[in-house]
Order: C-alpha cells, then structure tokens, then sequence
C-alpha cells in the first residue's frame, strides 16, 4: 500500500491496496492480541466537530488495542474552532503534534480540504452527507466475511439515500465489483441526490427504484437499512404516512432468503423493530464490531508509511463558487477552487457556479 496517504474516500484505494487492507483486518479479527503493542508511541489527533458514538469510540479503541494513544476533541465548543480558528490553522497545529489525524465535520468537503494543510494522513469519519469511508470499510468487511464476494450480489439500500453519506461511499466502492445490482429504497424527499444517480448511470450500475421494503425484498442478499430523519419532512403527516413503508420488522423479514444479510451503520430508531435483533440474519452488532478491527488495520498500515506532505496551496476561488451551500468553501474563503461552471466542485462533488 505505498501510495495510501490520506483517506478521504475508500474508492481512492487501489484494488491491491484494498486487498491488503482487508487481510490484514481479517487477521486482527482472528488474531487481536497479536496486534496490541503495533502502534507504540503512536499518537491519534481525534477531531469530531459533530457527535458521534460508534466512529469516535471505534477509532479511539481500535487506536488503544494497538497501544497508541489519542489525542483531541468530541464537541467543537471546546476547541479553539469555537473562537473562530480557520479549519487550516487547526490542522496544521494537531499534525504537528499527532501521527495520524481522523475528522468528522458537517461541511460536505471538509476532509478533502484538511489533507491539504495536513502534515500527517487525514482518515475522513465523514463529512456532511458527502462521505464515510470508514463506514464503507466496515460495510465491505462485514459483506466479504460473512458472504464470501460482493460480486453478483443484490443489495437494497433503504431509507434516507438523499442525505445519506454512509449510501454515497458504499456506492461509490460497490462500482469496482462486477454483477451488482442495486434497489434503491426510498420515498421521493429523500430519493438518492442527482449527482449520484449520474454517478451510478456513468458507471453502468444497474438501479431499480422502489416504494417500500416488501416489493424488493425476496429478491434481496443484502439489505442495508438506514435510518429515515423525522426532521427532514416539513409535513409531518407526511412522514407518519410513509413510516411503515421503509420499516424491517420480524414479520416482514419472514419474505426474505434464509441468508440475507441486514446491515445498518447505526443509530437506529425505529426503522428496524427490536423483534428483527435476534435473528441470525440481522448482522448490524456485528458489522459495528467489524468496523473497529477495520480501523485498527487502517491506523496500522498509515502509520507505517513515509508521508510527504502536499505542496504550497494557492489562496481562494476565482469567479466560481460551489452550489452546495454546506461545502467546506462556503465557510473557509481561503480554499483554492478551480474548474468551469457545470463541473464538479473537488471538494464535495456538487456542480460549480458563477461567483456572483
């Protein structure tokens, strides 16, 4: 894996270098204890600007078994972000003092703008609704583990695929399999977001779009469930209505094959009732488990590699902006952004813009 540096997306890894990374997870998940002093003297900056359970202890564990140490913050307030220090000034200061750095921001860009004032790897723990690499990591270790391949495989994705940055990555990583079919399930507010839609059509990945769990269900070998946000409705006669159509229940499971796979990236509500956890078939506990071995092989394998920092940046836009007002450029006027209108921002993927 000598070209791994930063993590802000897991589609950026190679084949091999994914390869790499997955046996070495499957040896921590059958080995743990032969891992525990690999990373000694290591020192993981831990940056959450938003809340988080499963990522922010998953990381600090998997950094702990490892025997490193961690480093920085879980609520922003407490940080200097809080008097108005630039995303840029913060991550040259903990790379000057951590090994390694993991960031989850609500800015849709802002992992990709923070490798780029880095002076150690960045692992991106989400950004906005943009990504999760990480989650992705974990999707994919939990599917190869306990299926074997994610080739020829149909997987239903279902719930909030609009806001979804859990969906977006696994998407973007499910691309390099061949017979993939995908079902998307959704109601329309939260359908997957044009940009994806041409992303799947761009890189002929076979899509049906449907109402609700049970149309799909029997067809399924995996089902990766999300949760659907009450608040993102403004009607909220609307939401009651749609509730049970994107709801797994024992009940409902009963349609699905003997081996089919139920995954979430959790937290759930109640888009899947309690009576579904004791089913063989409901993996999601386990895939969270998965995800901190994953991390461990991640940490391990950056902080054996040499590092180069990226070069000078140059300052600020030139007569674009980007159309998505949660991008990273929208709050840090600094950030270089070139491209034409109509393209692609680089830092988050929605289209560009004339600055007005």
């Amino acid at each position: 894996m000598c070209n791994m540096r930063h993590i802000i997306d897991l589609s950026d890894l190679t084949e091999q270098e994914f390869s790499d990374l997955y046996k070495l997870t499957s040896n921590i998940i059958d080995r743990p204890e032969g891992y525990a002093d690999a990373c000694r003297g290591k020192v993981l900056g831990s940056l959450f600007y938003e809340p988080s359970t499963r990522t922010n202890l998953s990381f600090s564990t998997a950094m702990m078994r490892l025997g490193g140490s961690v480093i920085g913050f879980s609520d922003p307030g407490s940080s200097s972000a809080a008097k108005g220090e630039t995303l840029k000034d913060t991550i040259s200061m903990v790379s000057s003092y951590a090994d390694m750095i993991v960031m989850r921001n609500p800015r849709e860009g802002a992992a990709k703008a923070a490798s780029m004032y880095s002076s150690v790897p960045v692992i991106n723990a989400g950004d906005g609704g943009h990504l999760h690499p990480t989650q992705t990591l974990t999707d994919m270790v939990t599917i190869l583990r306990l299926r074997g391949t994610a080739e020829n495989m149909k997987i239903g994705l279902c719930g909030d695929l609009k806001y979804g940055r859990t969906v977006h990555s696994l998407l973007h990583f499910l691309e390099r399999y061949r017979g993939v079919q995908l079902y998307l399930i959704a109601p329309d507010a939260l359908g997957l977001p044009d940009y994806m839609l041409r992303f799947l059509k761009e890189h002929n990945m076979p899509f049906c779009q449907a109402d609700s769990v049970e149309q799909v269900l029997p067809e399924l070998d995996v089902l990766y469930m999300t949760r659907i946000q009450r608040e993102r409705f403004a009607d909220a006669q609307e939401y009651e209505k749609l509730e049970g159509s994107y709801r797994l229940t024992a009940d409902k499971l009963r349609r699905a094959k003997k081996d089919m796979l139920v995954l979430h990236p959790l937290p759930r509500v109640d888009e899947i009732a309690q009576d579904v956890d004791d089913d063989p078939r409901a993996v999601y506990f386990k895939q969270a488990r998965y995800g901190m071995f994953g991390r461990m092989a991640l940490l391990l394998t950056l902080s054996k590699l040499p590092f180069e920092r990226a070069g000078r940046q140059a300052i600020g836009a030139h007569g674009i902006k980007c159309a998505n007002h949660k991008c990273i450029t929208r709050t840090e006027p600094y950030l270089p952004l070139t491209g034409r209108v109509g393209e692609r921002c680089p830092y988050c993927d929605a289209p560009l813009e004339l600055l007005l």
